[in-house]
């Protein structure tokens, strides 16, 4: 049974990269063959033999498949890892593409004048709020001021374009809400300012049935926010944390947040005095 659903998998796995359905499921037989005819090959797949030949032929150009030209003609996937290379290059060279294509596309308006001093955005879910976390830290011009309320949120990736951010010349002041963090924080984005964050309510309310904490604050050049919260609890791990995102120096959004984190950023060291930076 695991042997059957691994394969089905592996099937709708290479659909969603690229090949039809025949062509997928003949490569997943041939990779469980050292070696076929269009006989064999159908008689495991379910693909008819009639098609099995179409089929070998797509994988063929795609270099996923070598043919021998004997009487019958046999057939061979290439190794697992030389395939994997092979889909990955040409996933890679789509996405490149349409990129290109999308930037080329004319807008159906043409608005230079458009407001952003109220534009407020939800978005949903985990990736895409760390895409989106890491898109306006790559964003950043002069400012990037960040309050990390989860340790889960401080992975590598992010901590790579913090400390890129400091190379093109941002200042980059980071808030934690405990030592332990600000410590990690300190040791992953070197010379990065680092304070103890103010904003008790930033953690989930201790005992009361909300259980929502903040995980992120982030504030771009004092004009771009994203607020974005979680669950300490919870079962299903999937779509548990939320978050707003708004541009302009003048919107009520930021505006709240931006003085918020400027009277909630503490230096460590100086208890006494508010940060500023933010402000």
């Amino acid at each position: 049974m695991e042997e059957l659903t691994n394969q089905q998998q592996a099937i709708e796995l290479l659909q969603q990269l690229g090949l039809k359905e025949y062509e997928a499921k003949a490569f997943v037989a041939l990779s469980r063959l050292s070696g076929g005819t269009a006989k064999e090959i159908s008689e495991i797949s379910d693909v008819p033999r009639t098609r099995v030949y179409d089929a070998v032929r797509v994988l063929e150009t795609k270099g996923l498949v070598d043919v021998q030209h004997s009487s019958p003609q046999r057939f061979r996937a290439v190794s697992i890892d030389e395939a994997a290379a092979t889909l990955r290059r040409e996933y890679e060279s789509r996405t490149d593409v349409l990129v290109e294509a999308l930037r080329g596309v004319d807008p159906a308006t043409n608005d230079d004048d458009a407001e952003v001093s109220h534009e407020v955005w939800a978005l949903s879910g985990e990736n895409t709020i760390t895409n989106r976390t890491q898109g306006l830290i790559d964003e950043a011009e002069g400012e990037l001021v960040m309050v990390v309320g989860d340790d889960a949120v401080l992975t590598d990736e992010l901590a790579e374009r913090l400390r890129e951010a400091q190379e093109r010349g941002v200042d980059v002041v980071l808030g934690t809400v405990d030592e332990a963090l600000r410590e990690r924080i300190r040791d992953v984005v070197p010379g990065a300012e680092v304070f103890v964050s103010g904003l008790d309510w930033l953690s989930a309310a201790a005992g009361t049935d909300d259980d929502t904490e903040i995980t992120r604050l982030l504030l771009v050049d004092r004009s771009t926010i994203l607020v974005s919260s979680g669950h300490r609890t919870g079962t299903d791990g999937e779509g548990r944390e939320q978050a707003v995102f708004g541009r302009g120096f003048d919107n009520g959004l930021v505006v709240i947040v931006r003085r918020l984190m400027a009277t909630g950023l503490v230096p460590h060291d100086d208890p006494g005095t508010a940060g500023s930076q933010a402000e």
